[in-house]
């Protein structure tokens, strides 16, 4: 008896001593700098659970990524950012953007083209009367195209945002929602057409809606990969007849683990793994060039290699990857739709993380390293966002206010001075 009390006595003692060893040793500058590397985590604890998350990751089935494949579109300038530039009223501030944008080192701006601001009033009909004098609807959109062309950037077109006229059931409480798909397709279809008709061989790059896997981007719809496939295919026929060259980008898929996508707004959204499968399952391969996703870092940093299914971090592409080559899809790359961290105030609400600004000027530029060095199938990484028109999310105390490069007066924040810097950096 007194020989086993002895015996577990030292096991005891051995584990106790083996424990404190352990976090004496994750303590070493060598040791946290890797478990940085890897985890994504600057704070000891949660780099040791992500250290244990590392651990767990080797227990499930390697992904199929294909890396040497040949893709088209993956090979190009990867710097992008998302512009509100047709909120802008002085056609002086949509260039003042666009010149910081490309002074910052982006070559790609990803504005969206919203139908409703458009196409307004009635099929056909693109004429603004909203406001005195009436003016073509196309003017600022002309502008914007003009302006890009002056400081030899490219666009990003995104087609989506219906006007109310395609929807019987109308909008605002008990209604189908400002975002929801028309009730008929071809609207949407002429739509296209109509648009890419008008730029034709000056912009290639169409992302055809934005986030069909959730609220409110659906409406108050049941999530249907389905219903967007039908969408997608109308979207991506009229294109291709206005201009054969055009480039058909799948609506970004928003990173949720959510499987309710029967649920009253806002809870009807579903995983975008399991959207991406049903696309494949309803004949969507034919009808995109380039799969679109969105790529923020939420609750962790640039670095964090972690994989599972059920959390969202900088590395979940690699998911929406291997599901792309099983389905043959290894030829096509993605492009990261939206990407940044969140700089919100303490008196914020975190809701997609909180990082200080020193963090947040960090991170972006050692995402884009690992966008041109580690990750071939990412073509262009569109960063969360230049700026707004506007400082009526920050009066809101609105999260989405702190993804910014800009002020809403043009005042640089320190992650516009870190890209620009970054940027500069790859040229010498």
């Amino acid at each position: 008896m007194r020989t086993a009390f002895k015996q577990l006595s030292i096991l005891w003692l051995s584990l106790l001593l083996l424990g404190g060893l352990s976090f004496l040793i994750v303590q070493l500058a060598p040791v946290r700098a890797w478990l940085w590397r890897h985890t994504g985590e600057e704070e000891l604890l949660a780099q040791i659970k992500g250290f244990t998350d590392l651990l767990s990751d080797r227990l499930r089935p390697p992904l199929t990524l294909a890396p040497d494949a040949e893709m088209q579109h993956a090979d190009v300038n990867p710097f992008g950012v998302n512009t509100f530039l047709e909120q802008e009223v002085e056609p002086a501030k949509r260039e003042l953007a666009i010149r910081m944008a490309a002074e910052a080192g982006f070559h790609w701006l990803r504005q969206e083209f919203p139908w409703e601001d458009i196409e307004i009033h009635g099929k056909g009909d693109f004429e603004d009367r909203r406001h005195e004098p009436h003016r073509s609807a196309w003017e600022k959109y002309d502008h914007i195209v003009e302006t890009a062309e002056a400081y030899g950037m490219e666009l990003i077109v995104r087609l989506s945002n219906p006007p109310a006229w395609t929807r019987a059931q109308g909008e605002g409480e008990n209604n189908v929602d400002t975002f929801a798909p028309p009730d008929d397709v071809q609207d949407f279809a002429d739509f296209v057409y109509a648009v890419v008709s008008r730029y034709k061989g000056r912009i290639r790059y169409y992302q055809l809606w934005n986030e069909p896997n959730i609220y409110p981007e659906w409406g108050s719809y049941p999530i249907s990969p389905e219903a967007y496939v039908e969408l997608l295919k109308a979207g991506a026929e009229a294109a291709r007849a206005a201009d054969p060259d055009v480039i058909i980008i799948a609506g970004a898929l928003a990173s949720t683990i959510n499987l309710q996508p029967d649920d009253p707004p806002p809870g009807n959204s579903l995983n975008d793994l399991l959207f991406l499968q049903r696309m494949y399952d309803a004949g969507a391969a034919p009808y995109f060039d380039i799969m679109a996703m969105q790529g923020y870092g939420l609750y962790s940093g640039p670095t964090d290699d972690r994989m599972h299914p059920r959390v969202i971090n900088i590395s979940r592409h690699k998911f929406i990857r291997d599901l792309m080559v099983k389905n043959g899809d290894a030829h096509k790359p993605i492009w990261i739709a939206e990407m940044n961290w969140n700089a919100a105030p303490e008196d914020v609400e975190p809701r997609y993380g909180r990082v200080t600004l020193e963090q947040q000027a960090r991170y972006l530029p050692i995402a884009y390293r690992r966008v041109i060095e580690e990750w071939p199938w990412i073509g262009v990484a569109n960063t969360w966002y230049l700026k707004r028109a506007t400082d009526l999310w920050e009066q809101n105390r609105q999260p989405e206010a702190y993804f910014r490069l800009l002020a809403p007066d043009f005042t640089p924040q320190p992650v516009y001075e870190s890209m620009r810097a970054f940027t500069a950096s790859l040229e010498k």
